[in-house]
C-alpha cells in the first residue's frame, strides 16, 4: 500500500519541505507516502476563483492512482481522533488498496475532489494554510503508524 498526499501549490517554504521529508523518512515500506504537487491556477484579481478551482481540482482527480481510495481533506468532513486514524489506517493496509489524501489550495478543495471522495476528512474546524496541512496530515499518519505499530512515538 502507498499513500498519496496530492496537494494544491508547489515550492512551500523551506521548514515545510523540511518537515515532509523528516516524517516521510520515517514512515514504513509497508505504508510508504509519496507527495504529488499540483501547481496552483493563477489567479487574477477580481477575476472568479470558481474555475481555477474546478481546474485544480480536475487535475488532482488526474493525478489520482487508478483504483486508489480517495479521501478528501476539508474542514466540513468528519474529524478522526488518532485512535481512529489508526483504525482506518489498519483497513488500509489490510485492503492493500493505495489511498489519495487530497489537499486543495488557497481557495479550496474543488467540489469534484470532495464528490468524487470515499471519504470527506476534516482535520479541524479551523482554516489551516494548505502547506501547514501537508504536516499535520504526515505527522498524524506517521503517529497513527505508530500506535498500530506499538512504537513509543505515541503516548497516551
Amino acid at each position: 500500500m502507498r499513500i498519496h498526499l496530492i496537494a494544491v501549490g508547489q515550492k512551500p517554504p523551506s521548514w515545510v519541505a523540511e518537515a515532509w521529508r523528516e516524517y516521510a523518512r520515517r514512515m514504513p515500506r509497508e505504508c510508504a507516502i509519496h507527495l504529488t504537487e499540483i501547481p496552483a491556477g493563477r489567479r487574477h484579481k477580481n477575476a472568479s476563483v470558481t474555475p481555477v478551482v474546478a481546474a485544480e481540482g480536475e487535475r488532482m482527480l488526474g493525478a489520482v492512482p487508478r483504483g486508489a481510495w480517495i479521501i478528501a481533506l476539508d474542514e466540513r468532513g468528519r474529524e478522526w481522533d488518532t485512535r481512529q486514524l489508526a483504525s482506518e489506517m489498519t483497513g488500509w493496509m489490510r485492503e492493500g488498496q493505495d489511498v489519495a489524501l487530497l489537499i486543495g489550495g488557497p481557495d479550496g478543495l474543488a467540489p469534484a475532489c470532495r464528490e468524487g471522495a470515499h471519504h470527506i476528512w476534516s482535520l479541524s474546524r479551523l482554516t489551516l494554510p494548505h502547506a501547514l496541512v501537508r504536516i499535520v496530515v504526515i505527522e498524524q499518519l506517521y503517529r497513527a503508524w505508530s500506535l498500530n505499530a506499538n512504537h513509543p512515538y505515541h503516548r497516551d
